[in-house]
C-alpha cells in the first residue's frame, strides 16, 4: 500500500524526521488559504499522485507570491499528469501540497527497502540526490552505497558513521543529524511494517540542517491490518478499480495489458500460465490469484472482475484443484456467467480434487467452453481463441467504417 507524500512527511514528524512545512490542499480555494497560512515569500505547489517523477511532468512549481500559488494550482489541479512511472495514461491530480519552499546547500539521496538477499532492512545512501536513483545505479553505481542493519541488533552509532562516510559528511553537526535521522526512520520502518521509504532530495539547508524534501512511503500490505491509522490514509482514487474491487474479496490481481484474461489458483501456477499464454503469441491481460480457499462467491467475483476489462477478448481458466475444489470453481464460473453473460471464449483446464464433479458440472451447463487437457493445450487454445476473436472484431469495425461512408 503507497501513501500521499503529505501523509508520509505527516507519519515523519510523528517519529521526528526533520522535513519542511506544509498541508495538503484539495481545492484551489484551499492552496490559497494554506499559503497565507504558511506566511512564507515562497511556496512550493506539488501534485499529489503514487508516483515519482512528478517535478518532470510538470507536477511540482515554485510560486513566489500568492497569485502564482493559485495559478499554478488552478493548473495542477484536476490535470492528467504523466511521468515515466505512470505510463502513458498518466494520473488525475485530486490533491495538491503547499510546502514552505526552503533554502537547498546540498541534495542527498537516502531510502530504506527489505534486502531479501540478506533479510535484513536496508539504507541505500548516495550524495547524488534529486536524480533517479535507477539513473545513478546505471552510470554512478560507485556514488550509491548501502548499510545492513541486523533485525537482532537495530541500529547503532556505526551504522552512523557509515552512512556519513557514504555521504560525505565530515562535519561534526552533520554526523550528529544523521544518527538521529537514521534512527528515527529505522524505527518508523520496523514498527510500521514499511516494504519502501525513500527520501529523494534529502537535503542539507543553507544553515547546516539535513531536512526531508520528499516521502514516499510504501507499506507491506499483508500487514496493514496491524495499523488502522495509516489504512485511513489508502486513496482509493489512485488505486486500479478492479485491484480494489478484487482485495474485497481477497483476491490477488493485477490488471495488465493483454488480450488474454487469466484466472487461476496459486501464484506459482498463475504466472506459468501468463508464461504459456506469452509462448503461444498472446498477452495476459491480468494476473488473478483465486487462492487455495476460494468459496464461490470468491470464483464468481473474479470472473465479473476479468469480464469487465473491455480488452480481454479471451479467458483462461487454470485449476490445479488441492485445497481449491474444482467443483467450486465450476460453480464459481456458471455463477457468474449467468449474472453477467460470456460474451468472448472461454477455455476451462481443471486438475485434481473433484475434478471429474467439475466437468460435469459445466458439461451440463449448456455453456460453450472450450475444454483443455493440460497447461500447453490451455495456453494454445486461449491464444488462438483470442486472436479468432480480435480478428472478428477488426473485421466488424471496417465494415462499421465502409458503412458510415457509404462504401457499402
Amino acid at each position: 500500500m503507497n501513501i500521499h507524500e503529505y501523509q508520509g512527511k505527516e507519519l515523519f514528524r510523528r517519529y521526528g524526521v526533520p522535513t519542511g512545512e506544509g498541508y495538503p490542499a484539495f481545492s484551489v480555494d484551499e492552496a490559497v488559504e494554506v499559503a497565507k497560512k504558511l506566511d512564507c515569500g515562497k511556496w512550493v505547489v506539488k501534485a499529489q499522485i503514487h508516483a515519482g517523477g512528478r517535478g518532470k511532468g510538470g507536477g511540482v512549481k515554485l510560486a513566489s507570491s500568492i497569485d502564482e500559488v493559485k495559478q499554478y494550482s488552478e493548473a495542477i489541479l484536476g490535470m492528467q499528469l504523466v511521468t515515466h512511472q505512470t505510463g502513458s495514461e498518466g494520473k488525475k491530480v485530486n490533491r495538491l501540497y503547499i510546502e514552505k519552499a526552503g533554502s537547498i546547500a546540498k541534495e542527498l539521496y537516502l531510502s530504506l527497502l527489505v534486502d531479501r538477499a540478506t533479510s535484513m532492512v536496508t539504507f541505500l545512501a548516495s550524495t547524488e540526490g534529486g536524480m533517479d536513483i535507477e539513473e545513478v545505479s546505471a552510470k554512478m553505481p560507485e556514488k550509491i552505497g548501502q548499510v545492513s542493519i541486523d533485525p537482532v541488533l537495530g541500529f547503532h552509532p556505526f551504522h552512523t558513521r557509515q552512512l556519513a562516510k557514504i555521504l560525505n559528511f565530515k562535519d561534526k553537526d552533520l554526523q550528529k543529524q544523521i544518527h538521529s535521522f537514521g534512527k528515527s526512520l529505522y524505527t518508523m520502518f520496523v514498527e510500521k511494517d514499511c516494504s519502501l521509504v525513500e527520501i529523494n532530495p534529502l537535503v542539507i539547508t543553507e544553515d547546516n540542517e539535513l531536512v526531508a524534501l520528499d516521502a514516499k512511503i510504501n507499506f507491506d500490505s499483508n500487514a496493514i491490518t496491524r495499523h488502522k491509522d495509516i489504512l485511513e490514509m489508502r486513496d482509493m482514487d489512485e488505486e486500479d478499480p478492479a485491484e480494489v474491487e478484487a482485495s474485497k474479496f481477497g483476491l490477488s490481481y493485477i490488471t495488465l495489458d493483454g488480450e488474454v484474461g487469466c484466472m487461476v489458483n496459486g501464484a506459482g501456477l498463475a504466472m506459468s500460465t501468463m508464461d504459456i499464454v506469452k509462448l503461444n503469441g498472446a498477452s495476459p491481460a491480468n494476473f488473478l490469484d483465486v487462492g487455495g480457499g476460494a468459496t464461490k462467491e470468491n470464483v464468481t467475483a473474479a470472473f465479473k472482475i476479468i469480464t469487465r476489462d473491455p480488452n480481454v477478448k479471451a479467458i483462461l481458466v487454470n485449476i490445479f484443484g488441492g485445497i481449491m475444489k474444482c467443483d467450486v470453481i465450476a460453480e464459481g464460473i456458471i455463477a457468474a456467467v449467468k449474472d453477467v453473460g460470456l460474451k468472448v471464449p472461454l477455455v476451462v483446464r481443471l486438475e485434481g480434487t473433484n475434478v471429474e464433479k467439475g466437468k460435469e458440472i459445466l458439461n451440463g451447463s449448456g455453456m460453450k467452453i472450450i475444454a483443455a487437457e493440460s497447461l500447453k493445450d490451455a495456453g494454445e487454445k486461449a491464444a488462438k481463441a483470442a486472436k479468432a476473436a480480435q480478428t472478428a472484431q477488426s473485421t466488424q469495425t471496417v465494415k462499421a467504417t465502409s458503412v458510415a461512408k457509404g462504401e457499402v
